[in-house]
């Protein structure tokens, strides 16, 4: 029986949840590497929506944090960045449609699962605090805790610790209440804020009208820029989607939804982040995926079916439609400190996914891939706790 998409107060407070994770990196990449803000947000909208009906349960939309933080470091041009989604498009079609991800996902036990959970949840938790005290790279580049807000104190403390310490207060006190839905209070809160204090809010740079993505707006990337893209970005994210996007996520949702997550498969979730690639390869989009972190952080805030979805795809969609290249001049109210306060959460919230692991052999599995993560990256992380899980499957070694 499918999952009925429903539409309330703790949908819509739930459809919030992938807001900080989406926000900085989609700022940083117009700002930065000069992509096309109309193009980012139709093709995010566009995805939300089709998950909305793909999957029924709510399902998260998440920039590839391996391209996007690359990208962002190093300001390489848009044309790599295009690039990049095509190859991504081409290794998820490959891995789900032939079944290889099933084959992948066969000896790829929980302790491995749970290690990349409880990664994902202190990185998303690091990020969220990075925003709130102003140490975040769009902050640093910017040289601003709040670089959009008239202010960068209050009362002598920086403006995030103080804006992301009241209304993480107040997210706290009501996390579970469904009349005053937490994520909305935050976010209104945080909107509020920067309708009032906004530094310079250029109101004519939003072209109000009917805005469309062009067709492959930076041209048909070269021979280079695939090849960069290939070796740079898309093979260096492909563990870590496959770890935190597929296993982790379906994984997750499992947790979450028992029957009604059965259309989350780790097939049907390449699949759907190939389409949503080939798509941002063609509309000047992003490299975009699932993600264990953004589920999380839906569910926590009281998402629960693709009506969440929906709501946010819209959104995304109409104020890329309606505001055109000023959609960026239309995110820019949020402060920075406010999605951190979400990320916080939503780092909470998917680490405590590993209280089911209880023996001492997976928490060694779980601390070292958390350990290596946090000194290289996830995709190591991912990879060396394969390898460390199937060594200590041999009786002559013990922890």
């Amino acid at each position: 029986m499918a999952v009925t998409l429903q539409f309330n107060r703790t949908e819509f407070a739930g459809s919030l949840g992938d807001l900080g994770t989406i926000l900085p990196l989609a700022v940083g990449l117009v700002v930065i590497n000069q992509l096309d803000a109309t193009g980012i947000f139709f093709t995010i909208g566009l995805f939300y929506i089709f998950t909305a009906f793909y999957f029924r349960v709510t399902s998260p939309v998440e920039p590839m944090k391996v391209i996007s933080g690359y990208a962002i470091a190093t300001a390489i041009p848009a044309a790599q960045v295009q690039a990049s989604c095509f190859w991504v498009f081409l290794l998820l079609l490959l891995l789900g449609a032939t079944g290889l991800i099933d084959l992948i996902t066969r000896y790829i036990t929980k302790p491995v699962i749970r290690g990349v959970q409880l990664s994902t949840g202190l990185l998303l938790l690091s990020q969220g605090i990075h925003l709130m005290t102003g140490t975040s790279n769009v902050q640093l580049i910017h040289g601003s805790g709040e670089p959009f807000l008239l202010f960068d104190t209050i009362l002598g403390m920086p403006a995030g610790i103080v804006l992301g310490g009241v209304l993480g207060l107040i997210c706290l006190f009501l996390l579970d209440n469904k009349r005053l839905p937490a994520a909305v209070v935050v976010v209104g809160g945080g909107l509020l804020v920067g309708l009032l204090f906004g530094r310079n809010i250029d109101w004519e740079l939003v072209d109000f009208g009917i805005n469309v993505p062009q067709l492959l707006p930076y041209g048909v990337p070269s021979a280079a820029d695939f090849s960069f893209a290939l070796l740079i970005l898309a093979l260096p994210q492909i563990p870590m989607t496959v770890g935190n996007a597929v296993m982790a996520n379906a994984d997750l949702t499992r947790q979450y939804f028992h029957e009604d997550g059965a259309r989350v498969t780790h097939k049907r979730l390449c699949l759907s982040m190939a389409l949503a690639n080939i798509v941002s390869f063609f509309l000047a989009g992003i490299p975009l995926c699932h993600g264990a972190g953004g589920l999380a952080s839906r569910y926590r805030f009281g998402a629960r079916t693709g009506g969440s979805n929906l709501i946010v795809g819209a959104g995304f969609l109409l104020t890329a439609i309606l505001c055109g290249a000023g959609t960026l001049a239309i995110v820019q109210l949020l402060p920075l400190s406010v999605l951190g306060v979400l990320l916080v959460f939503a780092g909470a919230q998917l680490g405590l996914a590993i209280v089911d692991i209880m023996n001492r052999r997976a928490v060694f599995v779980i601390l070292m891939v958390v350990g290596i993560t946090l000194a290289s990256n996830l995709a190591a992380g991912f990879m060396v706790g394969i390898v460390i899980e199937r060594l200590l499957q041999w009786d002559k070694l013990s922890i």
